[in-house]
Order: structure tokens, then sequence, then C-alpha cells
């Protein structure tokens, strides 16, 4: 099915264009005809296209912010810190502040923009073990792993939501569940666990060391699917509204290193669970009704696809 003509023409911004959601979003918007204004904070563009243009700035600044705001049609925030279980057990508080500080101005300078769209997390949902509705997200606090960054994202939300009905702005929110793709962090310090798991199976690590029991059940949504929900969500609702966004196929990391492994050639490694290492929480499902019934949107990619398409990817440019 071709694409809508709804971005065609406009002018989008899209903060944290270095980031995985970010900069697989700026490709597809280019290619569907939108002019894209993106922003460089310490990182270079890490995709070249003649509908895109780069503006370094540090959001934290609010005249920055106003800045790359001026003219755009559409806003999709996508900017923010973020990291793995072993950031979050060291440094929770580098997920706070500056994240906080980015999405309180961000919101602000984008009052005249005709659409805007913040990235929440399904972290903000209480630790429950079935598929958790958007309703639920304020039912209890978050697991404890996530204490700080979870009510980072919850305020922002309710501000969002302030800023939509007191006045009368535009402004969808998308909670996606674990996403991974191309241009990924696959750096130990900072990578979430599928890249820092098919980081250690392409290197051909043996022993294999992976953190925590592998119990654990998540659901992880390849980031084409993410960017989709992201366009469809910006075009077809206007006003305040949160979405879930996931594969609706969770599995554990056990089920999913197993995968990694034998897509990366690498099935006769020595596996070592540490329990030891840092981890977060146990289950995490949600569910997936409301953006298929509101939005049209269902993950086209499955697990073993998304895989694939990431290894052969960090192959191709873990040495650029």
């Amino acid at each position: 099915m071709q694409p809508s003509t709804f971005y065609y023409g406009k002018h989008v911004l899209v903060t944290g264009s270095t980031g995985l959601i970010g900069a697989n979003l700026i490709q597809e918007l280019a290619r569907r005809g939108a002019s894209v204004r993106a922003t460089l904070h310490v990182k270079d563009p890490v995709v070249e296209n003649e509908n895109v243009s780069y503006v370094r700035c540090d959001l934290t600044r609010a005249e920055d912010c106003i800045r790359v705001v001026e003219g755009m049609d559409y806003a999709f925030l996508c900017a923010a810190n973020t990291s793995g279980a072993y950031t979050i057990e060291t440094n929770p508080l580098v997920h706070v502040t500056d994240n906080l500080i980015m999405n309180v101005k961000m919101l602000e300078a984008t009052a005249d923009v005709d659409r805007c769209l913040f990235i929440s997390s399904s972290t903000v949902y209480p630790p429950v073990d079935y598929p958790v509705k958007e309703a639920e997200a304020f039912l209890g606090d978050p697991h404890p792993s996530y204490f700080g960054s979870a009510w980072m994202k919850r305020y922002s939300e309710k501000l969002a939501q302030f800023h939509s009905e007191r006045y009368g702005r535009k402004i969808i929110v998308v909670r996606p569940t674990n996403v991974y793709g191309p241009f990924d962090k696959f750096d130990f310090g900072t990578s979430h666990v599928l890249p820092a798991l098919i980081r250690r199976a392409v290197e051909k690590q043996n022993p294999f060391e992976v953190w925590g029991d592998g119990s654990a059940v998540r659901d992880f949504v390849y980031v084409s699917d993410m960017v989709e929900a992201m366009l469809r969500a910006m075009e077809r609702w206007t006003h305040f509204e949160p979405y879930n966004i996931g594969s609706g196929n969770p599995v554990t990391i056990r089920e999913s290193l197993e995968m990694i492994l034998r897509l990366a050639q690498h099935q006769g490694a020595e596996v070592i669970y540490d329990a030891s290492k840092p981890t977060t929480i146990p289950v995490r499902r949600v569910d997936l009704t409301k953006a298929r019934e509101e939005l049209g949107f269902q993950a086209r990619f499955s697990l073993e696809e998304g895989l694939q398409k990431t290894i052969e990817w960090y192959c191709s440019h873990r040495g650029v």
C-alpha cells in the first residue's frame, strides 16, 4: 500500500536526528516528500539526504528550541538521553534532568506548530505481567528500576496533555516498547539489550555473557514499524491521546538470544547467564488494541526479520 501524501511538501522538525528513532524517521519523511529540519547536539549527521537540513543546537536552551521550531508545520520530539540497564542502575539521574528540561522547553516552543508528537515510553506503567492498556499508566508507581525516568515521562505526558487541553493544541503521545534496528547504540556502556547481544554475537565472544537469567519478557518492535506508527498517529489523530506501540509478540531474552546467535552464525558459544548484573522489569507486555483500531497500525516485521536486518546493518557499519 502506498503511503499517503499527508507529509508531502510539509516542513517537519525532527529532534534527536542521530538517534535510533530520529534517524529512521527522517529517512522516511524525506522519502514521503517532506522538507525535514533535523537537530544535532554533539554528534554529526548519520543520514544524508537533499530533503534534510541540519541545525546544531542545545535543546535545554529556550532560545535554541524557538529557533529550530520557526516555520515548521509538524514536530516530532525524539530527542532524549537514553541507555540500558547498566546506566539506569549506576547513574539514574542521567535520564531525568536534561530530558525533562528538553521536554518542557520544546513543548512550549512548539506552541504555533500545527501538530506535535511526543515519544513517551512503556516504562510509565506500573509493574504488571498482563498486557497493560493506555488508561492504566498512572494506577501505581512504575517499576523501581525505572522510577526516575518513568516519572519524567509521566510528567512530560501530563504537560503535553495540559498544553493540548488548555490551549487546544494537537499533541499526540506514543508509548513504545523496546525499539531496535539500524542506527541503534551498540556500545556496551549505553546500549539496550538487543544491540548489546548482537554486538557480542557478531564479535563471536565466547564465553558469551548475558545479564540476568534470560527469563525477562520483552516486546521488541522493529524501528520501521515504530516509525510507521508515529507517522500514522500524527496524521490521523488531532487531540491528546496516548498510544501503545509494539510488535504484539513478546519473547524472553533467552529466546531472542537464541535467534541472534543463529542469525549471526555463533550457535556454538558457551552462554553464561549472570543474574548478579543489573536488569530491569521482569515482564512487560502492552495491549495494542487502541493503536490497531484507531490508527490502523499493526507491526509488519517479525523479530527474526528485524534482527536479520539489524545484524546486517551493524556488520556493514561497525567499522565506520
